[in-house]
C-alpha cells in the first residue's frame, strides 16, 4: 500500500515540509498536489509528476520532478506554486490566532491533469501552517491615537521590540508579525492609515504617531530596550526609512522593497512638513498582459525642485538592511537601495547592508507564501503589475527571512525564538 508522509504534520508556516511517498512500485510515475482553500473562500493548488527510485520510494527533498508547476528539486516547490483559481488573488493569512492554513496533499497514480474530483488519489495527508505558536499573545492597541496589534512572545522574561509595517493598502496586515513573535520578538503590527480613525489614505502623516507606537512598545514590561526595530515593506519601509532618520528610540531597520524618499505624501513631524515627491503616473507602462507596471512613477527625488522629498538616511543611529527584488515591477527598489546606501556611505556611515535577489518581486513575504505577480488594487480598474518569477521568488524569500532576524538578533539583542 502506498503511504504519503508529510512531516512535520502542525508547523509554523515558515518551516520546512518533508514530503515522502513508499509502497510505490519501482520507477513509478506519480502525481502529488497540494491544495488549499483561504478564508475568503478562493483555491490555490499546485502539482508535480515524479518516479519514484528503484525501490519504490520518493523524497522530496531530493528527487526531482519531471513535470508539472516545475522541474528539478524542489523540496517545498508544492507549497511555493500554489495558484489561485480565480485571477488576481494574492494568498495572505487573515486570522492568525484562530485558524492555520490546512493544506491537503493528495497522492495519484501516474500522469494526472484531471479535476482532483474526478479521481481516487492513491493516499492523502492534510498539514496545519500555522502564523502564531501556541503561546502567543495577540493584545489588540487602541492607545492614544496608536492603532494596531500587538504579539507577545511566550515566556516571562523581556524580549526585543519590532514594530512592523505593510504597504500601501493599508489596514492593518499582521501576519509577519505574529511569526516574528513567534521567533522571539515583541511584536507591533502597526496600522497608519485606512484603518478605524486613522486617516483614510497616506497623503498626509504625522511621524509623531510613529514615535507614539515606539514609545508604546518601549513602555511595555516585556519589551527590552533601549532601542526597537522596525520592519516595513513598500510604503511601510518608505516610513521605516524615515523612523529610522528622525527617531532616537530606533535602532534597527529592515525596508523591504522600500524607496528612502517620500512619494505622493506629506510627512509632518513637530512643526516641520517634509514635502513628498508627486508621482509620474504618465510613466505608467501597460504588461503584455494588461497589467500596470508601475517602476516608472518614481524618479523625481533625483531632481533639484524634489529633492526634499530624500530621507536622510545617514541620520539613522541603527543598522538598516535593505532587502530588494531585482524583478520589482513597482518600483525600482534594488536600484533605490544602492542609492540610499552610496548616500550612506558618502556620509561615513558603514551600517547598511543590501540583499538583493535576482528574479524576485515586489511582493515579498516570509516563506511558506507563493509569489503573488498582479493583483487587484484600491481603485486601480487594471491590475498592477508586481513582478517576480516563482522559484527565485521564493528562494529570495526564505533566504531573506532568516537574514532579517540575524540582522534584528544583531542589533536588538537575543531572541527566544520557539516551535511548535
Amino acid at each position: 500500500m502506498s503511504r504519503l508522509i508529510v512531516t512535520p504534520e502542525v508547523s509554523l508556516a515558515d518551516e520546512h515540509l518533508r514530503i515522502r511517498v513508499s509502497g510505490l512500485s519501482s520507477r513509478q510515475l506519480v502525481t502529488l498536489q497540494a491544495s488549499l482553500t483561504d478564508e475568503k473562500g478562493v483555491a490555490f493548488s499546485s502539482k508535480a509528476f515524479y518516479r519514484a527510485d528503484e525501490d519504490g520510494e520518493l523524497d522530496l527533498d531530493q528527487a526531482s520532478a519531471t513535470g508539472g508547476y516545475y522541474r528539478g528539486v524542489v523540496p517545498m516547490g508544492l507549497i511555493w506554486f500554489l495558484k489561485p483559481e480565480k485571477p488576481y488573488r494574492q494568498l495572505v493569512k487573515r486570522d492568525v490566532m484562530g485558524s492555520p492554513f490546512r493544506i491537503t496533499l493528495d497522492l495519484y497514480d501516474s500522469f494526472q491533469t484531471v479535476p482532483s474530483h474526478e479521481v481516487q488519489p492513491m493516499a492523502s495527508q492534510t498539514v496545519e501552517r500555522w502564523y502564531a505558536t501556541p503561546g502567543v499573545q495577540r493584545i489588540p492597541i487602541k492607545d492614544g491615537r496608536v492603532r494596531g496589534a500587538l504579539f507577545l512572545p511566550p515566556g516571562n522574561h523581556k524580549f526585543p521590540g519590532v514594530i512592523d509595517m505593510s504597504g500601501g493598502t493599508g489596514g492593518l496586515v499582521e501576519y509577519r508579525a505574529s511569526l516574528l513573535a513567534s521567533r522571539g520578538y515583541a511584536t507591533l503590527a502597526l496600522a497608519y492609515f485606512g484603518y478605524e480613525d486613522l486617516p483614510k489614505s497616506a497623503k498626509e502623516l504625522d511621524l509623531e504617531y510613529f514615535e507614539e507606537a515606539a514609545n508604546l512598545l518601549l513602555a511595555h514590561p516585556k519589551v527590552k530596550g533601549p532601542g526597537i526595530g522596525v520592519v516595513g515593506s513598500s510604503k511601510g519601509a518608505e516610513l521605516g526609512l524615515a523612523m529610522a532618520a528622525f527617531l532616537k528610540q530606533v535602532s534597527a531597520t529592515v525596508s523591504i522593497n522600500g524607496i528612502p524618499a517620500l512619494y505622493g505624501t506629506v510627512l509632518r513631524y513637530r512643526g516641520r512638513c517634509m514635502q513628498g515627491a508627486p508621482y509620474y503616473v504618465e510613466r505608467t507602462l501597460f504588461s503584455d498582459r494588461g497589467s500596470l507596471d508601475s517602476t516608472g512613477l518614481y524618479g523625481a527625488h533625483r531632481e533639484e525642485a524634489h529633492a526634499g522629498a530624500v530621507i536622510p538616511v545617514e541620520k539613522a543611529q541603527g543598522g538598516i538592511l535593505f532587502v530588494a527584488g531585482e524583478e520589482d515591477k513597482s518600483a525600482n527598489s534594488a536600484e533605490f537601495a544602492l542609492e540610499a546606501l552610496e548616500r550612506m556611505r558618502k556620509y561615513g556611515r558603514e551600517e547598511g547592508k543590501l540583499l538583493s535577489y535576482p528574479g524576485a518581486g515586489h511582493l515579498f513575504e516570509p516563506p511558506g507564501l507563493p509569489l503573488c505577480r498582479e493583483t487587484l488594487m484600491g481603485r486601480s480598474p487594471f491590475p498592477l503589475l508586481w513582478g517576480g518569477e516563482e522559484l527565485s521568488h521564493a528562494r529570495a524569500q526564505e533566504h531573506a527571512w532568516q537574514e532579517i532576524q540575524n540582522f534584528l538578533h544583531s542589533h536588538l539583542g537575543q531572541s527566544a525564538g520557539s516551535k511548535l
